[in-house]
């Protein structure tokens, strides 16, 4: 009977197989655990995606069937003056609201970097407050400002200048947009900016100093090559934000009552928009979306190559 019961009783497993099921249990939790991130990703980033190419190539109103077309919405969008007229004002005002955006923000990360600021801390909260402030709530306020009667005709006026029509002006418009834009990521750029000049060891600028190195040399020669990384990821991000700027412009011309349709502030997604959801177009609108896909890429990959060819350079002058 002894026996019996031990031949019967369950054996334990070798060392390597109980390894390779406690690695696959600790496998599964983890993909567990992580699932939910790449099961709302696929539903709402990597579907509409698929769909939004896949509907490049078909006519539909959202409503009745869908008609395969070809390149024929690519034709059209391409061959269309307004979207031409789009994406300059889309480039134009990026790179009005991207580079002084950039420029100042980075001013002002030095600034609230300094010893020599008490209230630091107070001036971070402030700088960041517009870019958690509402979009439409900010347009709506400088719409007022940039009236024809705003506050900064009135400042132009009390200096003797002229009157600028920035609803209504080629270049009045951009300037406007591009003034939202600025204000907007300026805080949060200079966060981005502070967090990398933060990072950056005191003791460098020590020895700097040891060695007579003055202040703007300090800047050009061990805080531009330090804080690149962050500069990449900041012009990343911003030409990303400019190249799919929409609220501003679409609230902005709005005031008017023409909406978003008017070619001075027309932008590469407030013309997808109108395609879409004023038009009834949902095919040229989704070939539009693809054309911006493709530039944004195109724009990113640009940014990044100048990024390394100027720290390339900055790299060789150091030396």
């Amino acid at each position: 009977m002894a026996d019996t019961a031990t031949a019967e009783r369950p054996q334990p497993l070798p060392q390597k197989r109980r390894f390779l099921t406690e690695t696959r249990r600790s496998r599964f939790t983890a993909y567990t655990f992580i699932s939910p991130f790449f099961i709302l990703f696929s539903i709402f980033g990597l579907y509409p995606i698929v769909f939004t190419i896949y509907l490049s190539f078909y006519k539909w109103d959202a409503l009745g069937p869908m008609k395969y077309v070809g390149l024929k919405n690519y034709e059209f969008v391409t061959g269309d003056p307004t979207f031409w007229i789009a994406f300059g004002n889309t480039l134009l005002m990026a790179l009005m609201g991207t580079v002084p955006q950039l420029i100042v923000a980075l001013f002002v990360a030095v600034m609230l970097n300094s010893a020599l600021n008490k209230f630091k801390n107070t001036f971070r909260v402030l700088y960041f407050i517009p870019n958690i402030t509402s979009i439409v709530a900010v347009t709506l306020v400088f719409s007022t400002m940039f009236g024809n009667n705003g506050m900064v005709n009135w400042m132009l006026n009390t200096f003797g200048m002229e009157s600028v029509p920035f609803n209504s002006g080629w270049w009045g418009v951009k300037i406007a947009i591009s003034t939202m834009v600025m204000w907007r990521w300026i805080g949060y750029n200079a966060i981005i900016f502070l967090s990398g000049l933060q990072s950056i060891p005191t003791d460098i600028y020590e020895a700097a100093k040891i060695d007579g190195a003055s202040r703007r040399q300090q800047f050009i020669y061990i805080t531009m090559p330090l804080l690149r990384p962050f500069i990449l990821f900041v012009t990343l991000v911003s030409t990303i934000g400019a190249l799919q700027l929409f609220t501003e412009p679409y609230v902005f011309l709005g005031q008017s009552g023409t909406g978003s349709t008017r070619q001075e502030g027309v932008t590469m997604v407030t013309y997808l928009y109108n395609e879409a959801f004023k038009n009834g177009f949902f095919g040229t609108a989704a070939a539009t979306a693809v054309l911006l896909f493709i530039a944004t890429i195109v724009f990113s990959v640009l940014n990044m190559m100048l990024s390394s060819r100027m720290g390339g350079d900055t790299g060789r002058k150091k030396a």
